[in-house]
């Protein structure tokens, strides 16, 4: 492969760039302690992921949907009878967790400046467009990218539209993110690089197997490695 066969590279945001799942873990635990008198925590986690389960394809993915879905569930275990205060708190929580500081993972910055100018750098992220929106122009990142696309969703025909529209197709591109599912898989599916980047805490309903036999499936540590790989894969060609 020679380097005009690699021209766009996407990267994904919450837990790539920046820290996001985290937040989601401690207001779940916050969200267990306020119904503590109705269930277990493990309980009470159970139906909260039953109801995101559920309302994924209503909602979508972010913050947003995911505040509903925690009051639907203090509905559901309390039996209706979940008190005004404890939907106020879980309000509360929501808001805070839609105003909570950017955390860049380790390497962003540096990563995402080195390939600038190289290479076209798009950002691909789902989520809710606003908080999307706020998380990028709180990370200082978003010059560095020459296109942004907030999805609904991920899949392989996303993912050829959007390397369609911002670089030269798929077959050029590569997709760097922390979920196999939604960033790895599918964007191999389309005929481009997948590049996992494992973060310690992913939701579960984004894990699935790696596709280590797929020959554009590549897996680094951190953020840092992935200039190197990069040029591996050029060279290589």
């Amino acid at each position: 492969m020679t380097s005009h066969e690699l021209t766009t590279i996407g990267f994904d945001a919450d837990d790539t760039l920046w820290q996001n799942e985290q937040f989601f873990r401690l207001t779940e635990k916050r969200f267990a302690g306020l119904l503590a008198e109705h269930g277990e925590a493990d309980h009470v986690s159970a139906r909260l992921l039953e109801a995101e389960r559920r309302n994924l394809a209503v909602y979508g993915f972010g913050i947003k949907g995911f505040t509903l879905s925690m009051i639907e569930t203090a509905i559901e275990v309390s039996g209706g009878r979940v008190p005004g205060s404890v939907v106020a708190e879980i309000l509360a929580a929501g808001r805070e967790m839609l105003s909570h500081p950017i955390e860049p993972l380790p390497h962003a910055r540096e990563t995402v400046e080195k390939l600038a100018g190289a290479y076209r750098l798009v950002l691909i992220t789902k989520g809710d467009l606003f908080d999307q929106e706020r998380k990028l122009a709180q990370s200082g990142l978003g010059d560095l990218f020459d296109a942004v696309e907030i999805v609904s969703d991920k899949s392989a025909a996303t993912y050829a539209r959007v390397f369609s529209r911002h670089g030269d197709g798929p077959g050029k591109s590569m997709m760097v993110g922390n979920s196999l599912k939604s960033d790895v898989v599918p964007a191999i599916e389309a005929g481009g690089w997948g590049v996992h980047v494992p973060h310690e805490l992913t939701w579960v309903l984004e894990h699935v197997e790696a596709p280590t036999a797929a020959p554009r499936f590549r897996q680094i540590a951190d953020l840092g490695q992935l200039p190197a790989l990069i040029e591996g894969i050029v060279t290589a060609g």
